[in-house]
């Protein structure tokens, strides 16, 4: 069974993820404090393995540079819709915006069998989700907060985009426990039964 730890990270309190099989580690939107997130990868034994984003937003980002330094072939995945936003002058957080190098597409990560993922577009053009069906487990980025949803009014989001994402994210197990982008964690049940969105 794969071991999730989460913490914030950055003044934005980005909720990064680590995803801990053995001693293989994902990070999941390291938005921030790439040295605080090494030293704990260190202090653990563990051996990085990639990068997950849900979208490229500047504060799920920030880190990957310092991440990269340290590990040069630590790859980056990410939907190709949000390249775009990725790598857009506006979308930076001076001076930790990142240099990401040969990003690679989610679609093609074939060797991520561990994990579904959910294209969540709404947010971003390109937003994903992440399901761990055997940890009963959402990563739902910024698609999904408990009581509310991301935002649409940012350049490339869509509130109708956004409602069709949530309906694919109600459809799962009530029982699913979910980890959003920033904030208390929540549950896909408890969701549906309290969030106007749902």
């Amino acid at each position: 069974m794969m071991e999730v730890q989460t913490i914030q990270v950055g003044y934005y309190a980005v909720n990064c993820s680590l995803l801990i099989d053995g001693a293989s580690v994902y990070f999941v939107d390291p938005g921030f404090e790439g040295e605080r997130l090494i030293e704990l990868v260190r202090s653990r034994g563990l051996s990085p393995k990639g990068i997950l984003l849900t979208h490229a937003h500047f504060d799920h980002v920030g880190a990957i540079n310092t991440l990269q330094k340290e590990y040069p072939e630590l790859p980056v995945y990410v939907h190709p819709n949000d390249l775009v936003v990725l790598n857009h002058p506006l979308n930076s957080a001076p001076p930790e915006y990142p240099k990401i190098k040969a990003p690679v597409n989610i679609r093609d990560a074939r060797e991520l069998d561990f994990l579904e993922v959910i294209e969540t577009p709404g947010h971003t053009p390109g937003g994903v989700c992440y399901y761990l069906k055997d940890e009963k487990l959402l990563l739902s980025g910024d698609t999904l907060f408990a009581s509310s949803i991301g935002r649409t009014d940012f350049p490339g989001g869509s509130m109708s985009a956004m409602m069709a994402s949530l309906k694919k994210l109600a459809a799962l197990p009530d029982d699913t426990r979910v980890i959003p982008g920033h904030g208390a964690f929540t549950s896909i049940g408890f969701e549906k039964s309290t969030n106007p969105y749902l």
